[in-house]
Parts: C-alpha cells; sequence; structure tokens
C-alpha cells in the first residue's frame, strides 16, 4: 500500500507536470498574440496600376524596383515593416487583377487568416492603365473610366471586409489612401472628400454601406492623401509635401495599431 506522503508527492508531481503541459500547450497561442499585438497585419488592397506595391515598399521602407515593370501582380506580395521597440507590420499586398489569385489572396486575409487592418489604395482616376493582353506599349483609359473600375474593385473588397467584421470581437480600421496626390495636388481636398463616408459621392455612398453592414461602432475610417514621390521645391506638390503626407499615414497607422 502507498503511504499517504508518497501519494501526496505523486500528486503534487502530477499537478505540475499537468500545468506544465498547459503552459506548452497555451505557449504558441500566447505567441501569436504578441507577434499580432506588436506586429499586425495589414491588408493592401485595390485596383491595378493605383500603386499599392510602391506604397508598400515606402511603409516598410523597401527599396522600389525601378522603371520599365508592367502593371500589378498575379501573386500575393509580403512585406514587414520594423521599427524601433520591436514594433511594425506585416503587409499583404493583395493582386489587383481579378484572377483566382486575388479572389485567393482575398480569401487568405479575410477569412482564412483575418487582418488587423485595411490599407485600401485608391487614386482619383489616376491608376496605370494596363494593356491589353497581346499588346505593346502603355495602356490607355479615360479618368472616369478608372474611377468606375475603382468603384467595382471596392465593391468586391467591401463585400469582404464587411464579412470579416461582423465575425470578429474586435473593431477592425480601414484607411483610405489616395495616391498620387502629385498629379492633383490643387484638388487634394476635393479628392479626400470623394473618397470620405456620407460625401454623398459614389464611394462615399459605398463606404456608408458597409459601416451599416459592419456596424459604424466596430469600424473605424480614416481617409487620407499619399504620393510617393514628389518634384522640386517650386512643383506643386515637392518632395519634402509628399514625405509629410506619408508621416501622416504611417502615424495614423500606429495610432490604430497601439504603436503610440
Amino acid at each position: 500500500m502507498q503511504s499517504p506522503l508518497r501519494h501526496g508527492k505523486a500528486a503534487i508531481g502530477t499537478t505540475l507536470a499537468g500545468g506544465a503541459l498547459a503552459a506548452l500547450s497555451q505557449a504558441p497561442e500566447r505567441a501569436s498574440r504578441l507577434l499580432r499585438h506588436r506586429y499586425p497585419t495589414v491588408a493592401v488592397t485595390g485596383m491595378t496600376g493605383v500603386g499599392k506595391t510602391r506604397l508598400a515598399d515606402r511603409l516598410s521602407r523597401r527599396a522600389s524596383a525601378e522603371g520599365g515593370h508592367d502593371v500589378g501582380s498575379a501573386v500575393m506580395e509580403r512585406r514587414t515593416r520594423r521599427a524601433a521597440r520591436l514594433r511594425g507590420y506585416r503587409f499583404r499586398v493583395v493582386p489587383g487583377e481579378n484572377a483566382a489569385t486575388r479572389l485567393g489572396a482575398l480569401d487568405e486575409v479575410f477569412h482564412d487568416e483575418p487582418v488587423d487592418g485595411v490599407l485600401h489604395v485608391v487614386a482619383n482616376g489616376h491608376a496605370t492603365p494596363r494593356r491589353t493582353g497581346g499588346t505593346s506599349g502603355a495602356g490607355v483609359a479615360t479618368r472616369e473610366e478608372q474611377l468606375a473600375a475603382e468603384l467595382e474593385d471596392w465593391s468586391i473588397t467591401a463585400h469582404r471586409i464587411a464579412s470579416m467584421a461582423v465575425r470578429r470581437e474586435r473593431p477592425t480600421w480601414l484607411v483610405v489612401a489616395v495616391t498620387k496626390a502629385d498629379l492633383f495636388a490643387d484638388d487634394v481636398d476635393a479628392a479626400v472628400h470623394y473618397y470620405s463616408p456620407g460625401s454623398g459621392s459614389p464611394f462615399g455612398d459605398k463606404l456608408d454601406e458597409l459601416r451599416a453592414l459592419a456596424g459604424g461602432a466596430k469600424l473605424s475610417i480614416d481617409v487620407l492623401p499619399v504620393c510617393a514621390q514628389g518634384g522640386g521645391r517650386k512643383s506643386a506638390m515637392p518632395d519634402k509635401a509628399c514625405a509629410d503626407l506619408l508621416g501622416r499615414l504611417e502615424l495614423r497607422l500606429a495610432q490604430l495599431s497601439g504603436h503610440v
């Protein structure tokens, strides 16, 4: 017959072992939560030609490839921004082309591994047109056609965001980045208004619909202008002005992610 002392030691040993196993089983989950807190994932969405990859490169401090490349990417691209105090972002740049790879990327960022926030990129109708397959030279499209294409692209993305937002406990944030501001430097305020909720514009109406579906209190929406590169001091949008716009966007991302 086992003595009470020995039995007590065995019970304590079993309890300690069980606690250690429980701690080990929870370790990956805790590590995942810590990683997500310090390096939230951000989906970078938008139609082809608006400059998603260029913007993600700027935000992640990565040098962009120069010149001569076709518009658009067929696969999801990943960028990581590592900042001070072990904080940063994990960007997921979703392809803009309406292809199977794009739908798969949308499923990944909004369903399989839901992101913490969305950076949706638009260009006020100034997206670089994609040339038709089998042809050479630059693509051609009017500004009105590009605005219509942006709206159609946003409808697809907004549906995914609404589906994600109603499933998740924590709020989801959305930043609409109006890129290529250097091309409409005198009309930046009007462009921001066009893409804002409550503006009465076609895009604004769709944002209002999204907030109604997702729950206005759960979805934070910001609209900020940005440009990848400005001109000289005497230009309508010099480099310093572009850097200031990028800094405002970075600050807002930091605030939304709890980094500041």
